[in-house]
């Protein structure tokens, strides 16, 4: 492989909110947040709405998500369509 052109692969914390479960691995993802895990160490966290902890086809629940909160932000970003 070519040096310098491939992102950095780092251990990284996946923190799943709405759970309220982490889990370590390894990524090539970035987070300017930090948390120190059971081990001592601090390592950057990237929080996730979804992991396999939440996700109704692994939990065999069904959640609500905030439809109305997707929309509104899609609105804000992209405008409102005219005439329909």
């Amino acid at each position: 492989m070519r040096k310098g052109i491939h992102p950095e692969y780092r251990p990284v914390v996946f923190r799943d909110r709405a759970a309220d479960y982490a889990f370590l691995t390894r990524s090539t993802m970035t987070s300017e947040r930090t948390i120190e895990w059971e081990d001592g160490h601090t390592y950057p966290v990237v929080d996730v709405e979804i992991s396999n902890v939440s996700h109704p086809f692994y939990t065999g629940t069904a959640r609500v998500l905030d439809t109305a909160g997707r929309v509104e932000r899609f609105e804000r970003r992209y405008g409102k369509r005219d005439g329909a």
